[in-house]
């Protein structure tokens, strides 16, 4: 010991780079203490699950009896790609993805355009855009049935002063959807106008007063400057607004239950009513797979593209 200490004292440099190597395990320790916390709800609430209803998806499984599991192969996915209710929930789930996606970002990206300018009462415009952000789901989605009530409705009465005659809205099964879409819209957009906002306040006006110089117009500077500023933003929030459409639940669930018809059945919806109302948590288990798959496929098709543009 006392030969290691006097070379320790005989060699400054030894003695530092020892203090560093423990510094960095020390450095090092701390870090994953603090991704541990979330490594471990990763697990168990994401990837057990989906270890499990890969497992599941091969039984006949009932929540009330299971003690009565059953293997059965692939008899869950055979049954599920000859259901009828599956493709018409597959075909809900992408059609409100299809018209939402665009049209929230559009929307989103002109409210962030607005409140960007210079106006004298912007932040209460910032405050009324996000405050639906904030509210639960579910106290939208029942204030939107009263707005839609196809009698009293607050809808229907605006309708009126335009000459247009009540319509079904929720009751109609040609109309159900698009009153669901024309709700979420309204009630998300304002959470991708606050990150579109974060994103327009980082492009350098020197950039806008050049273009102004050499008598570029507000639209030109839209197309040539804010656009392709914008353009990582833009992937960000088309990819996320992706992948939060296709797990529509809530507002079918509250609004419609799934009707008129079927017309607003998604695969969220149609997974908790196997597994929960019918308690056939095989078959849910095994549409919960095919739907974890087709979200994948989704995102990496939208990076692809995106990128290669």
């Amino acid at each position: 010991m006392q030969t290691i200490s006097n070379s320790l004292t005989n060699n400054p440099g030894a003695a530092d780079s020892a203090s560093m190597r423990g510094q960095r395990r020390r450095e090092t320790v701390v870090g994953y203490s603090f991704v541990l916390p979330a490594v471990i709800l990763l697990i168990v609430f994401l990837l057990l699950p989906f270890v499990f209803a890969v497992i599941f998806g091969f039984t006949k499984f009932n929540l009330l009896r299971p003690d009565k599991i059953q293997f059965i192969g692939l008899d869950n996915y055979i049954t599920l790609f000859k259901d009828k209710l599956f493709y018409k929930s597959l075909f809900n789930t992408l059609y409100f993805s299809v018209i939402v996606v665009p049209v929230q970002s559009a929307v989103a990206l002109a409210l962030a355009l607005l409140v960007n300018n210079q106006l004298k009462m912007r932040n209460v415009f910032r405050i009324a855009y996000f405050s639906p952000v904030i509210t639960s789901m579910t106290v939208i989605a029942i204030l939107w049935i009263y707005l839609y009530n196809p009698n009293e409705g607050l809808v229907n009465s605006a309708l009126h002063l335009f000459g247009i005659p009540n319509q079904p809205f929720l009751r109609s099964a040609g109309q159900a959807m698009n009153s669901i879409i024309f709700m979420s819209v309204w009630q998300a957009a304002g959470y991708q106008m606050m990150i579109f906002l974060a994103g327009l306040q980082s492009i350098p006006k020197d950039l806008y007063e050049a273009s102004a110089i050499d008598g570029a117009n507000k639209f030109q500077q839209l197309k040539f400057i804010t656009i392709p500023s914008l353009y990582n933003v833009i992937v960000f929030v088309l990819t996320i607004t992706t992948i939060q459409a296709v797990k529509l639940f809530t507002q079918p669930y509250i609004m419609t239950n799934g009707g008129p018809e079927n017309s607003t059945r998604t695969l969220a919806l149609l997974i908790y009513q196997q597994g929960f109302q019918f308690r056939n948590a095989g078959y849910a288990s095994a549409v919960s797979v095919i739907f974890f798959v087709i979200v994948v496929v989704i995102s990496f098709s939208m990076k692809k593209f995106l990128k290669d543009k």
